[in-house]
């Protein structure tokens, strides 16, 4: 079988070719699927894509009148793609339904301890050999209180690491994990989370019930002093209601590895063109925020195991299996 993968990164394209290797023929291009690039995919029945692609209802029908038949994510998050639409195509859509949650929990401890520690603006400054501590001065986060919110496999992890830090532990979800509550977390309701906590990091998919769920009054609910972190879905949060609270001058430290307007930006070289996304352009002006684009997944293990399950749900599917990825099974 064909297949075509949408948005392959440099880092992925050799592990991608390896693991269908002597399986099927596939196709890595860089870039993403959307309304002007799904044309590209005529001809192919399978094609896989990144989690940024554009899955809307007329890049669906794009894809289903070229023959394209299945579709597999190489993510866990689904909430760019329009089921509704693929099953009245009769399109069948998978995704990947667990990969290492070490890969983000760390990666969302390395920026919780970057905008803690002033790490980027430390390393900024001795690059210009100015070696002075000015503006530098953290906080230990050993006896501190984080606050997690969503607490399933990565936010289990995330929470083991507080746990070794020594940190108080507040968790919110719509189910109490065991093995948190074993570590000593107490669930409490998401206002006295963010009242309480010195750190809050996100751990929830992106969903209806879920979306801007750190909005204006979440934010205020926050101490003035807190940190907050993202790196499950950009959505999550209200992007224009946070700049409006760091400009007021609140906040230790932001980290995000995720952005509500990230489709079309992140992955991508936007250097050397005009900013066109002004309330991303003022986030990034506060010096207590950090950016990054989408990495937290992205290590040897994660981008391993997405990769091993794209290509078992591409067999599951030429051999008409069905299992717990499919979104959308095969018709028939």
């Amino acid at each position: 079988m064909d297949v075509l993968a949408f948005g392959v990164q440099a880092d992925e394209k050799p592990l991608i070719e390896k693991a269908f290797a002597g399986l099927h023929d596939v196709r890595c291009v860089e870039v993403f699927l959307s309304p002007d690039t799904a044309p590209i995919a005529a001809g192919y029945e399978t094609i896989s894509t990144s989690v940024n692609a554009n899955l809307s209802g007329p890049v669906l029908q794009t894809l289903a009148v070229g023959g394209t038949n299945m579709i597999a994510q190489r993510s866990t998050g689904f909430n760019n793609i329009d089921l509704e639409v693929a099953e009245r195509l009769g399109l069948t859509i998978a995704r990947v339904s667990f990969y290492s949650p070490y890969s983000v929990a760390e990666f969302a401890w390395a920026l919780a301890m970057a905008v803690n520690r002033r790490i980027v603006r430390a390393s900024a400054r001795t690059r210009d050999f100015d070696f002075r501590l000015d503006g530098l001065m953290g906080r230990d986060l050993h006896g501190r209180t984080v606050g997690v919110i969503g607490t399933g496999k990565i936010g289990e992890a995330f929470t083991r690491i507080a746990h070794g830090l020594g940190m108080n532990l507040l968790g919110w979800d719509i189910t109490e994990n065991p093995a948190c509550v074993e570590l000593g977390m107490r669930y409490v309701d998401k206002d006295e989370l963010l009242a309480s906590a010195d750190l809050v990091s996100l751990h929830v998919p992106l969903l209806p019930a879920t979306h801007h769920l750190i909005g204006r009054d979440a934010l205020r609910a926050m101490k003035d002093d807190a940190i907050l972190i993202n790196s499950s879905r950009g959505g999550l949060i209200d992007t224009e209601a946070l700049v409006g609270e760091l400009r007021k001058g609140r906040f230790t430290g932001v980290g995000l590895d995720v952005y509500e307007a990230e489709a079309g930006l992140f992955f991508l070289d936007k250097s050397l063109e005009p900013v066109e996304d002004d309330t991303l352009a003022r986030l990034v002006t506060f010096p207590q925020v950090l950016v990054t684009s989408h990495q937290a997944y992205y290590t040897e293990d994660a981008v391993g195991q997405i990769v091993a399950a794209t290509v078992q749900n591409v067999n599951d599917y030429a051999a008409g299996r069905r299992t717990g990825n499919f979104l959308v099974p095969k018709a028939g």
